[in-house]
């Protein structure tokens, strides 16, 4: 599981091999931005790509329908669902 990391000041900070730096500071010029804009703008397009590949899950046609055809029709509850229901707590 990710650690988040939690900190009060709004400051990153990141060490960059010389010829790493000589690249990012070409793009920079070509597209006549700032540093920080240009890594924090692709570093969140990256991150947002992560977070989404993480967070769903593409299914198939067949996958799709079979989901929804047990949706529609649920298979009857099998022994086990039914002892763990009967452990819940009771609401009033």
């Amino acid at each position: 599981m990710p650690r988040t990391i939690v900190e009060n000041n709004s400051r990153l900070a990141l060490r960059v091999r010389p010829d790493d730096k000589a690249i990012l500071m070409r793009a920079v010029a070509i597209e006549h931005t700032h540093m920080t804009d240009f890594i924090l703008r692709h570093a969140l397009e990256a991150a947002r790509q992560v977070i989404d590949r993480a967070e769903r899950q593409p299914l198939s046609e067949r996958d799709s329908l079979r989901v929804l055809d047990a949706l529609e029709n649920p298979p009857a509850p099998n022994a086990k669902l039914l002892m763990a229901g009967r452990r819940l707590p009771k609401t009033p």
